[in-house]
């Protein structure tokens, strides 16, 4: 009597990976659980995409799911940011690009707008200025 006798063994060719390694769905309960806390605290959560441990196939299978919404925008400044809520409000992606296209950062945010798309207190503080002089040069 052989030692294998008994245990079910699978053989797989090089070639016949999975379609994913199953990622997506841990990833779709924490964006449940980070969208119960935005809806009952108004807690804000980011997840780090570009970090996750993703197989073959497992950020195309999440994007799937999360589906896209109404609401996208585009940034260009040191390489075009895109931002797009998903089907599910609250949940957005904003993957920023370098100037060559390539991929620097990947996240969910899940919150009412994305940080990126928030005006800077500084920003506001200077568009005062600048709409103060406009006006008083039109006077």
């Amino acid at each position: 009597m052989s030692s294998w006798d008994g245990i079910d063994i699978r053989v797989e060719s090089a070639g016949s990976a999975p379609d994913s390694w199953g990622n997506a769905v841990p990833i779709l309960h924490e964006v449940l659980h980070a969208l119960r806390r935005l809806a009952e605290s108004g807690e804000s959560t980011l997840i780090d995409v570009k970090s996750l441990p993703f197989g073959p196939g497992d950020e195309e299978q999440l994007l799937a799911a999360l589906g896209e919404g109404e609401v996208r925008a585009k940034l260009d400044t040191l390489g075009e940011s895109r931002i797009w809520e998903s089907r599910y409000a609250g949940v957005w992606l904003v993957e920023h690009l370098n100037v060559d296209g390539g991929r620097v950062a990947f996240h969910i945010e899940i919150t009412e707008v994305p940080q990126i798309l928030c005006s800077q207190a500084d920003d506001i503080s200077a568009a005062v200025r600048n709409l103060e002089t406009d006006l008083s040069d039109r006077s």
